[in-house]
């Protein structure tokens, strides 16, 4: 069986079941996607921003009847909402200004497949709506048309806001949401799953030695501080981070002074008191606390340099300002 499993997993040369046993919170997940796998049922991917949500919903696809059809992603954040509803299902030539010819959705390509909507919490309200009736009963007409068009897709969403919260300030729809959030996934943090770090950091080190022909080894010094570092990023900044030390020569040293930097603001930092908060705002509000002291760090290091503290941090300088304005940071008067 297993054998069999292992195979339903791969799809792209990627083993979904090899990056999805690293931790016991990722093997929990692992079995959950084989029981609803073969099933049309909407699943609801939850957690923090680069936690991995697309490679579980890559996975549900891999391991079901749907693995030859086609998958499809729409990041409904990166798409101006005046276009949304075009990208999903399609338009009619003469629609609107600009609409020259027919044009498919994001629906249509789906069709036989599985349609993957990232953030469908910064879906606006009126789309909404439209989402909600056509997932009823998988029907719908593109922009400017009327024939009914058919479609037998898997739909499975993923958000990093709190659902809960946004419908309760009108923003978010409660009929779309349980309609959604039929099995709901929750991937944990990475600073909450850290023994899967280092098989990470292997496949990592292997797919970008092979992507830029290099033969990258790590010392065991960067491996334990790779494991230890809070990843307030998670998995995808990891990712990034593998792929700096593998193409600049110099990318373990920048991480090492990185990792130093929140080692000497972690060990700064006040003990938290008691309180209400559950353990998870307590763990969001330790990784936002330890960006903003190595950021306060790095800043005071370079004596206010703002780009080479970019540098360093491996961000954009629009980002690091960015940062600065969020974490209310102030140079030191002169």
């Amino acid at each position: 069986m297993d054998q069999l499993v292992d195979v339903m997993y791969e799809a792209n040369g990627t083993s979904y079941r090899a990056l999805l046993s690293r931790s016991p919170q990722m093997r929990a997940i692992s079995k959950l996607i084989e029981s609803i796998a073969d099933t049309d049922l909407m699943v609801l991917i939850r957690g923090e921003s680069g936690v991995g949500k697309e490679l579980v919903a890559h996975a549900i696809h891999a391991a079901s009847a749907r693995r030859e059809e086609p998958f499809v992603k729409v990041n409904c954040a990166a798409i101006p909402r005046e276009l949304l509803e075009s990208e999903l299902f399609g338009h009619e030539k003469g629609a609107f200004t600009g609409a020259y010819r027919r044009k498919h959705g994001q629906f249509e390509f789906a069709n036989h497949g599985t349609i993957y909507l990232d953030e469908i919490g910064e879906l606006p309200l009126a789309l909404q709506a439209k989402l909600l009736h056509v997932l009823q009963d998988f029907r719908f007409a593109r922009v400017g048309g009327h024939a009914p068009i058919d479609i037998d897709a898997r739909v499975i969403a993923a958000t990093n806001r709190r659902l809960e919260e946004a419908m309760e300030r009108g923003e978010f729809r409660e009929d779309l949401y349980y309609r959604l959030n039929v099995v709901e996934i929750q991937v944990p943090p990475l600073r909450e799953r850290r023994d899967e770090i280092q098989g990470l950091v292997g496949w990592f080190l292997q797919k970008y030695n092979a992507q830029y022909g290099g033969h990258k080894t790590l010392s065991p010094e960067t491996l334990t501080r790779l494991t230890e570092h809070p990843w307030p990023g998670n998995v995808r900044e990891l990712e990034n981070t593998i792929r700096r030390m593998v193409v600049l020569a110099d990318g373990e040293q920048q991480f090492g002074a990185q990792a130093a930097c929140v080692r000497r603001a972690g060990a700064a930092a006040p003990q938290p008191k008691l309180s209400g908060e559950s353990l998870r705002d307590i763990a969001r509000r330790g990784a936002r606390d330890a960006e903003r002291h190595a950021l306060s760090a790095v800043l005071e290091h370079v004596h206010w340099n703002r780009a080479e503290a970019a540098r360093i941090l491996r961000v954009s300088y629009k980002t690091l300002l960015h940062k600065i304005a969020e974490c209310g940071l102030m140079p030191p008067s002169r």
